[in-house]
């Protein structure tokens, strides 16, 4: 949910981007220490950004200077990890900010805290505690945990910032988080679909690549043997066992 330039007070809006600052630092560090690790993953990485971009693109009108849509985190985050979703992340907001004028400049460290970072996070924490479901439940909740996870964050950046007069910040929250279920609640459902087909699509169109990042060995899987349409040599299942 990107909140609209100049939308937040300085304070908050410089408190957030102070907030966000670690995360994507650290994000950057992953993607090169992700790209140096594994070169042959540069193409993908640049996938799920350009997915996201994509995806975060298309909004609907939702509460006075925000907006609802989609995210496209939660597949990055479950293929890359959390941390590179935020450095990724940053860069499709930035270049919203700059080209489609959604979001801003003074708000970007917030925007980053609510889709860069506390939607992968809660997708990604979803997808590990449902490692022993069946893949697509785990992909479909991840992915729409991720989107909610998001709208939940700028509805408390939203309702930190503009306290309601009697009931204060928890009468406000409430207040955005309802405003925002209207339109988010079906779009989360409708991600978590759409994340489905893709990671499927994915486990068959880049089997080599989701191999080396080790994709299915946190559910047990053989990494080698757990991406459909392809096939290894002996040789190669023992090499990926030592590594």
């Amino acid at each position: 949910m990107h909140i609209a330039e100049g939308f937040l007070p300085p304070l908050h809006a410089a408190a957030w981007t102070a907030a966000a600052v670690p995360f994507v630092a650290h994000g950057v560090r992953e993607i090169k220490r992700t790209t140096a690790t594994h070169p042959e993953s540069k193409l993908l990485l640049g996938a799920v950004g350009a997915y996201s971009f994509v995806l975060s693109a298309i909004k609907l009108p939702s509460v006075t200077g925000s907006s609802s849509h989609p995210t496209g985190t939660g597949e990055g985050a479950i293929l890359f990890r959390p941390p590179v979703m935020a450095a990724l992340g940053s860069v499709v907001l930035l270049f919203q900010a700059l080209l489609l004028a959604h979001g801003g400049l003074t708000t970007l460290g917030a925007n980053i805290m609510s889709m860069a970072v506390a939607g992968p996070w809660a997708g990604y924490g979803v997808y590990r505690l449902l490692r022993f479901a069946p893949w697509s439940v785990a992909i479909f909740c991840a992915v729409a945990v991720a989107d909610l996870a998001t709208y939940v964050m700028t509805s408390t950046q939203l309702a930190l910032a503009f306290p309601d007069p009697q009931g204060g910040f928890l009468a406000s929250w409430e207040r955005f988080l309802g405003l925002f279920a209207l339109t988010q609640i079906p779009l989360a459902i409708v991600e978590g679909l759409v994340g489905v087909l893709l990671m499927n699509a994915l486990r068959s169109w880049a089997g080599p690549e989701l191999r080396g990042l080790g994709f299915g060995a946190d559910r047990g899987e053989e990494p080698e043997l757990g991406i459909p349409g392809t096939e290894v040599d002996g040789d190669e299942v023992e090499e990926a066992r030592h590594a």
